[in-house]
């Protein structure tokens, strides 16, 4: 089965379509809780949640503790939810205790409790293995992730805030909700937080506009990717490297960072092929914002066009072995920056 939307869910939750099984896969815990909590608000009843909603982990529970509540008629509900998070801690089980899970698992999943729904939760898991191939087809697999590439979190990040606002009982207009996500790099819980800041400062108005993000949201401009281009291109890997840990420790995904890597270095061999002297509206047109534009046009020239192609063989490869499920995501991102910064041919670009 094809991983499907947060949208896709929610809008699946709101026609009341039953929902047996699920998997929350992906590391946007932002994505995650409101999956969460989106499943408990439609499927029971809030007087009733307190013995209606289970709640189990792979570190501590096992599968028959889990099995055995969502085949357990829940007192006073006609409907309860079984949440069973850490699932990618059963891929490290041995060959014998992770197939006596997986078993145990289909035999629920070919015949569920009518009155349960089981949601199971992942950061990651190998595609390879019987684990995920058996989940893909007997339960709704539900991608808690942000696209890989800069304009495709922007894009969805900007979507999601319909729901952040409507949570608040606000409205927000459309380029008000596209420039909260670019000003936040699309991450979605700096725009809870930003969201909650201008529910205040609207008030009564209660509709948020583009000049009311322009007037109180700061641009995080921390740790832009941007920053990257220099330290690249002048091969200072030490530097890169505290960059990387910084984004990391921010609360950035991988994942979500090798995407705003390579959509740069895509922007930059783009702004290479324009014509000569090419201005600003010349690069926004390529789908950059104004500022984004001119920091391609200024740095474009100075990375050689070789670094560049060779710089995304480099993030296809990693873009890979993250999809794979390594264990350390954070390793293959150092990996890559060491990559990155060690071109011969760096060193001759010209001092930024």
């Amino acid at each position: 089965m094809v991983q499907s939307s947060v949208e896709r869910l929610l809008a699946q939750l709101s026609q009341g379509k039953p929902i047996q099984g699920v998997l929350l896969l992906g590391r946007d815990t932002f994505l995650r809780d409101l999956c969460r909590k989106k499943l408990i608000d439609a499927l029971v009843d809030e007087a009733t949640r307190d013995w209606a909603v289970s709640r189990f982990s792979a570190k501590e529970d096992s599968a028959d503790a889990v099995l055995g509540q969502a085949q357990t008629l829940p007192m006073l509900a006609p409907r309860q939810v079984v949440f069973w998070s850490d699932l990618e801690v059963l891929e490290r089980l041995g060959e014998d205790s992770r197939k006596a899970v997986v078993t145990r698992l289909e035999e629920y999943l070919q015949d569920p409790a009518p009155f349960s729904t089981l949601v199971l939760e992942a950061e990651n898991l190998d595609a390879r293995m019987n684990l995920f191939k058996l989940l893909s087809e007997k339960v709704l697999v539900v991608g808690c992730e942000l696209p890989g590439e800069l304009e495709g979190r922007v894009e969805l990040a900007a979507a999601m805030t319909e729901q952040m606002a409507g949570g608040l009982q606000l409205e927000i207009d459309g380029d008000a909700a596209q420039e909260l996500a670019e000003r936040t790099n699309a991450g979605l819980a700096r725009m809870q937080s930003e969201m909650e800041k201008l529910a205040a400062f609207v008030g009564d108005r209660r509709k948020i506009t583009r000049a009311d993000v322009e007037a109180l949201v700061v641009p995080d401009q921390r740790y832009t990717v941007w920053q990257l281009s220099e330290m690249l291109a002048s091969g200072k890997r030490d530097k890169a490297m505290v960059f990387l840990e910084n984004l990391l420790r921010e609360g950035e995904q991988a994942v979500g960072v090798l995407g705003a890597i390579a959509w740069m270095y895509r922007k930059l061999i783009e702004v290479q092929d324009l014509r000569p002297g090419a201005q600003v509206f010349d690069a926004v047109r390529l789908g950059m914002r104004k500022e984004t534009a001119e920091l391609a046009l200024k740095y474009a020239p100075r990375i050689p066009r070789k670094q560049l192609l060779r710089g995304l063989a480099d993030l296809a490869e990693a873009d890979s072995r993250l999809k794979s499920g390594v264990a350390s995501p954070g390793a293959v991102m150092e990996f890559l920056v060491a990559r990155l910064t060690s071109r011969p041919d760096a060193a001759v670009t010209a001092k930024i």
